[in-house]
Formats: C-alpha cells, structure tokens, sequence
C-alpha cells in the first residue's frame, strides 16, 4: 500500500520533473505556494498530513499529466503504469442487494467497468456521485476509486455501507474498537456515528475523477 512519503516524493519527483520547485507548482495550480512546503507534511502534533485528492487533481490539470503518469511517479518510475479495468457502478445502486460479496468487494454482474491504473488491490471499484450530498468534494458526475484493502485512519474519506444497506461517503472523524464517527462532507447533511456492529464494511477513497 502507498505510503506517506510515497505521495509526498511522487509530488516532488512530478514537479522537479516539470521544471518547478514543490511551492511553485501549488502556485501553478492555483494552491497557496505553501501548501507543499515540506514544513506542513507533518502536524505540530507529530500526525502526518497527506495531500487531499483535490490538491493533486489540480497539480495534474495544471501541469497537464495524466493520472497514470502520477502513479507511475508514485512507483518512483517516470514510466507509465500498467492499467486494467474496475467495476463501476453508480453510487446510489450500492446499498442495493447484489453488488458487494460478504466481505464487502464488488461482485455480481450488475457493475460497468473502466480503466483505472493498477493499484494493486484486485477489489478496488468505482463509484458515480448522484446529486449534491458531497458537495463541495464531490460533484454530480465525479468518479470515486475505493480501495478495499487500503487501511483507514482518522481524517481519510470513506465509503462506508451498514448492513441496513445505507451507503455513504463521508471523513473518519474518530474511530474506537466499538464505534465509529463520521463527517459529513456537505455540512448540510448531518455527522453519523455507528456502532462497529452496525457496519458493513468501510472502505477508504484513494482517488477522485473530477
């Protein structure tokens, strides 16, 4: 699984690669110059701060490399990734029956599929955002990428479904052995606290088409 110097160096290695220090390329991206300053990329209270997904999305857009040149970057070759093809299925039809195996990956026939660079997870699988609950992170139309296997800590993005079947995409606020606290990314909507019994699975988003 990637870590968090991983993605700090492939930010690094993609902007050394365009010819622009870390600062400069958030300021081609329309990110305040300090947001990739190596000071930041741990907390004063020792937490690691990682890089949002919209923050990379937009480096991307500014610099005009495609995604599999970042995970490429990300394995530390400047060489494309080998890509292969996920299950994608709209985000409302996931609390449907049918779609996720006991253990929480997809399965069934009922899924579309797109390329997606490997990320060496075989369960990783796509969701289409409908409607304005996730906004402003993710619109109407946005692709999320989930990866089962990926652990989960406080402060990731995920989609998390009960076993009533409801699924959502929220942040871990806070996570014991008996409970778990969710954020709502539309703050119009309300937090979500469940008790572990009450879930499914919860799995974390590493990556945001949008």
């Amino acid at each position: 699984m990637l870590t968090h110097s991983d993605v700090w160096d492939a930010i690094d290695r993609l902007a050394k690669k365009y010819g622009m220090s870390a600062s400069g390329l958030a300021r081609r991206a329309g990110l305040d110059p300090t947001t990739f300053n190596k000071s930041k990329r741990v907390m004063p209270n020792g937490r690691q701060r990682w890089p949002s997904t919209e923050s990379v999305s937009k480096v991307l857009k500014a610099t005009g490399a495609p995604l599999e040149e970042f995970m490429a970057l990300l394995q530390g070759t400047d060489g494309a990734m080998p890509v292969r093809r996920i299950p994608l299925i709209g985000h409302a039809q996931a609390g449907d029956e049918g779609y996720f195996d006991d253990a929480g990956f997809p399965t069934g026939s009922g899924w579309d599929e797109v390329d997606f660079p490997d990320l060496g997870d075989p369960h990783a699988y796509a969701l289409e955002i409908s409607g304005d609950s996730m906004v402003p992170v993710y619109r109407d139309g946005d692709r999320i990428v989930v990866a089962p296997g990926a652990s989960v800590r406080r402060g990731d993005r995920v989609v998390a479904r009960t076993v009533g079947g409801e699924v959502m995409a929220k942040e871990v606020q806070r996570m014991t052995a008996s409970r778990v606290e969710l954020l709502s990314i539309n703050r119009e909507h309300d937090d979500r606290q469940l008790a572990r019994e009450e879930i499914e699975f919860i799995h974390r988003i590493v990556w945001a088409s949008q």
